[in-house]
């Protein structure tokens, strides 16, 4: 059964807040965690007042994280969700940090990732534990507590949620294209709450009026997400990207830097492999994929089931929200089969333009991938530990054959479609895509060929 809000005092899933917090995150640690706020504000490569921080120096970061005080017994008595947050965040920055600070001073010098310390301090890992435990979340730094949705402050707190207005409350190279990286994908969620009104709507409605009206308000919510997604271009250069993208690398899949895991001393003796905060964590795609239906449609394996292994990685009323939001929508009960049943063509075709939103959103992010990380390092492997040159077109895939489905369903003329023009667009996502792959699975293939597609076919995101 599908319920009005899933919270857990920080995030409400509802149409009032959509994904992001209830209220803006805490900037500031509490009085008692000075020493732990402290280390957070000197941490960044590079400070807010233009001095050089603690990782900028080799071995300096290492060194301060082993003066901190162990909070463990603080923590353990704290009530508060939105401190508990700030603390999961905090800790999180710290773990991250500490843990490749190596990795990254051996990229500067070598151009490749160096391996990671192995090892978490028990100041820091004890109080880090309890913290996740509280949370229902693993002790590493994860999408929406510690790096992006429970990470903002507004710059003017009458200012609205576009990235121009937001800062970032903890930070890895303090840089402006940190910022412009991470909070965008809180600027995009400014548009959740439209998105889960028209899903919810979906799901409950009664008649062919109610599905379309909320098909098109999905529709509208993807349409407006794209539109602020593509400002990526200019809020975070991409020959940038590698100044933090190493201290957002996950343990799980990234053997070449953490080799078996990680030891969390005083919790536990084997060392732990968590996956890293990825955009794949974000909740926007699986909400239009599970309401459109893309989400039948799915490869069986082992990419997907990554995907699927993601959904433990987010809150978990989140994951509620999400399991509900399927439980609903499957079978008979699954919008396509609902619009096929009652032979809507007119939400046939709002589907279709779901769809495409979907397949831009994707086909968007897939070029970032080919110039944000293709087109910069050899390292094969996504921060949450996937294959670059596979997962996104997995999915892309899937959207392709849900297309094809509604499409099948649609009939030449109903409410002014046309059957013709819309598969010529079809057929070049699908073209797209074929030559993509047939380059990358070339072992040293030229990411600029990839990238020269896009604008060949008039389907380049910049």
């Amino acid at each position: 059964m599908l319920k009005s809000k899933y919270s857990d005092g920080f995030f409400s899933i509802d149409k009032e807040n959509g994904f992001l917090p209830l209220a803006e995150p805490l900037r500031q640690l509490p009085e008692a965690y000075t020493d732990l706020q402290t280390l957070i504000d000197h941490m960044p490569i590079e400070r807010e007042d233009g001095s050089k921080g603690l990782l900028h120096t080799e071995g300096a970061f290492e060194k301060a994280v082993l003066q901190i005080e162990n909070h463990l017994e603080q923590v353990k008595t704290e009530k508060d969700p939105f401190v508990r947050a700030a603390l999961f965040r905090a800790y999180s920055f710290v773990c991250s940090a500490y843990t490749l600070a190596p990795a990254h001073h051996h990229f500067i010098a070598n151009g490749t990732y160096g391996k990671a310390h192995r090892t978490v301090p028990k100041n820091i890992a004890q109080p880090f534990a309890e913290v996740a435990d509280q949370l229902g979340q693993f002790p590493f730094l994860d999408y929406h507590y510690s790096y992006s949705l429970g990470n903002y402050y507004k710059i003017d707190p009458d200012g609205g949620f576009d990235w121009e207005n937001l800062g970032m409350a903890a930070k890895f190279s303090g840089m402006s294209d940190e910022r412009g990286f991470i909070m965008l994908h809180v600027d995009i969620n400014q548009y959740s709450p439209q998105l889960i009104e028209g899903s919810m709507g979906i799901v409950h409605a009664q008649d062919d009026e109610e599905m379309n009206h909320h098909l098109k308000l999905v529709g509208t919510a993807l349409k407006h997400m794209n539109a602020r997604r593509r400002l990526m271009w200019e809020a975070s250069r991409w020959k940038h990207y590698n100044d933090f993208r190493v201290f957002i690398m996950g343990v799980k899949g990234n053997t070449d830097i953490f080799d078996e895991g990680l030891i969390y001393e005083g919790v536990w003796d084997e060392p732990k492999a968590f996956r890293g905060q990825t955009g794949a964590q974000d909740n926007i795609i699986p909400t239009a994929d599970i309401i459109s239906g893309v989400v039948d449609f799915y490869p069986e394996n082992q990419l997907t089931q990554y995907l699927m292994d993601l959904r433990q990685y987010r809150p978990v009323c989140v994951q509620d929200f999400l399991k509900d939001l399927k439980e609903s929508s499957t079978g008979s009960a699954g919008t396509i089969a609902r619009l096929k049943a009652s032979n809507n063509q007119k939400g046939l075709q709002l589907l279709l333009k779901v769809l495409e939103e979907i397949y831009l959103f994707r086909n968007g992010h897939w070029q970032f991938v080919q110039k944000y990380i293709m087109s910069n390092t050899a390292y094969p492997k996504a921060t949450g530990g996937t294959p670059i040159t596979s997962w996104i077109p997995n999915q892309i895939k899937a959207v392709l054959s849900a297309m094809t489905t509604v499409d099948q369903l649609t009939e030449d003329g109903a409410h002014g479609f046309d059957k013709n023009e819309w598969k010529v667009g079809f057929e070049k996502k699908v073209q797209l895509l074929n030559k993509q792959l047939e380059i990358v699975q070339v072992p040293s293939f030229n990411p600029e060929d990839v990238f020269k597609l896009n604008a060949a076919l008039g389907l380049n995101d910049a």
